[in-house]
């Protein structure tokens, strides 16, 4: 039995607790799935995703005892050293009845199974992140180091790498995992959040470090100042408050007292650890759609508990009944007449328009009357949760006081599709959810001192509640329809009319068309060049800076005569650069270098290259032109040189297509030469990106608000403008200044945390959120 004066054999101990726990708990968290997965199945969905749901079930039977098996074996295996070595795909555990040997699967498949444990391990911390902070800081205590070894088995992606391999090896797939995940994400992320409790309760007992020490987990600037968000603060307990540090007494000795009470040394920005990272600078990926998913799970087995009925067990579509039906329409037309003529009122008085109480007062009238002629139990639960959705979100500040009118105008629709489609309850990529979230994204990022909203993206939001109101039989169609057309206006509006914008988007068009050709130019010289006996000072001359500048050339210009002369100036080059035996042909390049120099000179000007750059490349090229004075270099013939003359007059035809085209760090020089006043290139910054955070980057949706930490400035700035496959990305201040990213730099910032959303969650999701902590503390309002 270890002492307190044994301060390793506790952490040992500790840890061992937490390993037991876990698989003391792993048999009733596998059952708790079995369940969950079978009440999906009986949940409405598409028809495609119910067939796949209940597909799965038999398949669950035999895997699930395996899955358990794997995740206990590796476990197990942890219990002596305290650490999950580093698995691959082709390394899972093997178990009995199953053959030994390497898996042998694609790069795909090792990116696909990378990116479902970094989501489990960011929906653990989503959830657990507290405790697991505090466990953290107690241990390294105990062990006197200043951070846990990557693999230790109480990370949360050590747990996530235990479950997905044992998922993995069970053998169960990617699909089935997708199918399932709201329901694992929901089940782990608990189990996890009650493990590191236990464990810190298990050390509280101890007296191990009762209050939180925060400070070695806080970002300090370079210059070893104060933390960046102020002074640092403590927690009390493992589940307690803030507080002031205190002079505890911790377990064992002098020394070891002393070193429990002693502030840890600062830690460097690239030093924080891999779950603080992930907790303070990754919310929008843990909260993304799987988390979305999760969160709707919850509120069906909430309401179900109260009314079986809820989950229904058909996907077809459900008519309200005769009397809801009739009600809902005349509450939309009350609602439409009372808002249009208190906005008329405002705008003729020069009054404020109608404020949110007075919106929630009006809508809470109508949910009565709604209630009232409702038929079923069913029925007026419905009509509870969509009013509780719509009450957060018209009391949600950011939403500009003359937009929110309109998204008070969507209520009864949304309620009428919810009554009839009851997968409005089982999926966030219900057309109705998705068109509130795009238009919330797009107007919650305002100044808080202005809510000003363009005067076109207002009339636009208008105009989409006014198409929804005019079509109330069409369900999800009118509401996919206008989806679809506010996505396009986005896109024009932040290229055409938004003023902060369309210079910003001019610009990155301009640089994606430029780096695009330069890639394309690129591609084919080399081609073109592969079998010809060309200097290599000016094959990388041609390569590296005159694809460039035949790609600027066209962009600026649009005149093919002046992207002719830059194409013989090319051939002129290699003419000039191969083996010249006789005095004539010695003269001949004498004669044409000076025009040639000039045209050289010309064309990376026009590219925007530096005059000492520009030297140095002149400086090379005559070093290959001395080369060929003295008949080092190889000749090129007439008769090969007029057909590469050929070529390079039709090269514009041979450039591959540009969708076809990445633009790719490696391939462009450097995109930093496009910077101006009103465009910054973003070129360096940021952490490495996991695969998970490359396909967030993926995703991130125009219109969307974002604050951005660049360049000693942490400002708010909007999605406007991405190019081709998403390659780049352009973010506006509301000043105007454009920022652009690659695709990987752009997953680096997000990586570090800096570049974060301005809304951690979509706004239906976070109104989901709130209806369930309402019911939670009143269930008896879905039955009234």
């Amino acid at each position: 039995m270890p002492t307190p004066a044994n301060p390793t054999a506790l952490a040992q101990q500790a840890r061992r607790s937490y390993v037991e726990r876990l698989i003391g708990g792993m048999p009733a968290v596998v059952q708790a799935i079995d369940q969950g997965a079978r009440a999906l199945a009986a949940t409405v969905a598409e028809p495609s995703v119910a067939l796949k749901r209940r597909e799965l079930i038999p398949t669950l039977q035999g895997s699930l005892p395996l899955w358990l098996q794997g995740m206990t074996a590796l476990l197990r295996a942890s219990l002596s050293t305290g650490t999950v070595a580093q698995t691959r795909l082709g390394e899972l555990p093997v178990l009995p009845g199953q053959r030994a040997g390497k898996l042998s699967l694609v790069d795909d498949d090792t990116i696909e199974h990378e990116i479902l444990s970094s989501r489990l391990a960011l929906a653990m911390m989503d959830r657990a992140s507290w405790e697991f902070t505090d466990l953290r800081s107690r241990m390294n205590v105990l062990e006197s180091r200043e951070e846990l070894e990557t693999n230790d088995v109480l990370r949360p992606h050590v747990l996530a790498r235990v479950v997905t391999n044992s998922w993995l090896a069970a053998p169960l797939g990617f699909d089935a995992w997708r199918v399932l995940q709201a329901v694992l994400h929901d089940e782990l992320s608990h189990f996890a959040e009650e493990t590191y409790h236990e464990t810190n309760r298990f050390l509280l007992a101890r007296h191990v470090l009762p209050e939180v020490d925060l400070r070695p987990f806080i970002r300090r600037s370079n210059h070893g100042g104060a933390p960046l968000h102020g002074a640092a603060p403590t927690r009390t307990g493992s589940t307690g408050g803030f507080g002031t540090p205190t002079g505890t007494a911790p377990p064992g000795s002098t020394d070891f007292q002393q070193s429990v009470m002693k502030p840890a040394a600062a830690v460097e920005a690239h030093e924080v650890g891999e779950e603080t990272r992930m907790m303070t600078r990754a919310a929008g990926l843990a909260r993304g759609p799987d988390q979305a998913e999760a969160v709707l799970g919850r509120l069906n087995r909430l309401v179900s508990r109260q009314l079986p009925d809820f989950a229904h067990t058909s996907s077809e579509p459900q008519a309200a009944s005769p009397r809801l039906n009739a009600a809902i329409a005349q509450a939309q037309d009350s609602v439409a007449r009372r808002l249009s003529s208190a906005a008329a009122a405002a705008a003729s008085s020069g009054a404020p328009g109608i404020g949110t109480p007075a919106l929630l007062e009006e809508l809470h009238q109508r949910k009565q009357a709604l209630k009232a002629a409702a038929a079923t139990p069913v029925e007026r639960a419905t009509i509870e949760i969509v009013a509780l959705l719509f009450q957060s979100i018209l009391m949600e500040d950011a939403i500009p006081a003359t937009v929110r009118v309109w998204f008070a105008r969507l209520q009864m629709p949304v309620l009428r599709v919810a009554v009839s489609e009851p997968d409005f309850f089982a999926t966030v990529e219900h057309p109705a959810r998705r068109l509130i979230d795009r238009m919330g994204s797009c107007v919650m990022g305002f100044d808080s001192g202005s809510r000003a909203v363009g005067d076109l993206l207002e009339k636009e939001i208008k105009r989409v509640v006014q198409v929804v109101e005019a079509y109330p039989d069409t369900g999800r169609r009118v509401f996919q329809t206008v989806l679809t057309e506010f996505e396009k206006f986005l896109e024009h509006y932040f290229r055409n009319e938004n003023e902060a914008s369309k210079k910003g988007v001019s610009l990155a068009q301009q640089v994606e068309q430029r780096e695009t050709m330069a890639i394309q130019y690129t591609i084919e010289l080399r081609k073109m060049l592969n079998d010809v006996p060309v200097q290599e000072g000016v094959r990388e001359f041609l390569f590296h800076v005159w694809a460039d500048v035949l790609a600027t050339t066209a962009v600026k210009t649009d005149g093919a005569e002046a992207v002719k002369e830059m194409k013989r100036a090319a051939a002129d080059l290699i003419w000039s650069a191969s083996a010249k035996v006789s005095r004539s042909e010695r003269a001949e390049v004498i004669r044409r270098l000076p025009p040639l120099l000039k045209t050289l000179r010309d064309g990376m000007d026009e590219a925007g290259i530096p005059l000492p750059k520009q030297d140095e490349h002149i400086q090379r090229l005559n070093n290959s032109l001395a080369a060929a004075f003295t008949a080092k270099a190889a000749a090129i013939s007439h008769e090969r040189l007029e057909e590469l003359m050929q070529r390079l007059e039709t090269l514009e035809e041979l450039l591959p297509e540009a969708e076809q085209v990445d633009i790719d760090e490696s391939l462009v020089m450097d995109l930093s030469g496009h910077e101006s006043s009103e465009l910054e290139v973003v070129a360096e910054g940021g952490s490495m990106p996991t695969p998970a955070m490359l396909a967030w980057a993926r995703e991130l949706q125009v219109g969307s608000w974002y604050m951005l930490d660049y360049r000693n400035r942490n400002e708010a700035v909007q999605l406007a403008w991405q190019g081709m496959r998403r390659q780049l990305t352009l973010f506006v201040s509301p000043q105007g200044r454009g920022v652009l990213f690659q695709q990987h730099r752009l997953a680096a910032f997000l990586q570090a945390g800096l570049l974060v959303p301005a809304q951690d969650e979509a706004l239906t999701v976070r109104a989901t959120r709130s209806a369930m902590a309402k019911l939670d503390g009143d269930p008896s309002r879905l039955l009234g």
